[in-house]
């Protein structure tokens, strides 16, 4: 099934349920949402690395994906939370990466490079 990314996003919302009627705490929650399941990815590639040569059986990977995915839909909610595009950020960020590969500083630090 192939989907763009404000229909995912619309889709995702559908199956939130908010833990406050407080809009910056709901959103503080799906921002360290974010941060916990980010986290899980990390810890199941740390692993992969550390203790198996980086190397994933099929449900190891399997379990990996799935947190991968949970971090997707939790910048999905929070996006429609904040009104923000999925399709138009993405579309920004190639925008953003395209002019940076064109100046030739993809590399280095700082935002507005």
């Amino acid at each position: 099934m192939s989907m763009s990314f404000d229909e995912y996003q619309k889709r995702a919302i559908e199956t939130a349920i908010a833990s406050t009627d407080n809009e910056q705490l709901q959103n503080s929650i799906w921002v360290m949402g974010i941060a916990g399941e980010a986290g899980e990815v990390v810890e199941k590639w740390k692993k992969a690395v550390a203790y198996r040569g980086g190397k994933f059986s099929d449900e190891e990977f399997s379990d990996f994906t799935k947190e991968f995915a949970d971090v997707i839909w939790y910048i999905a909610v929070l996006c429609e939370s904040l009104g923000l595009s999925l399709d138009e950020l993405m579309k920004q960020n190639l925008a953003k990466l395209a002019d940076r590969k064109k100046r030739g500083v993809q590399r280095g630090t700082g935002d507005n490079r």
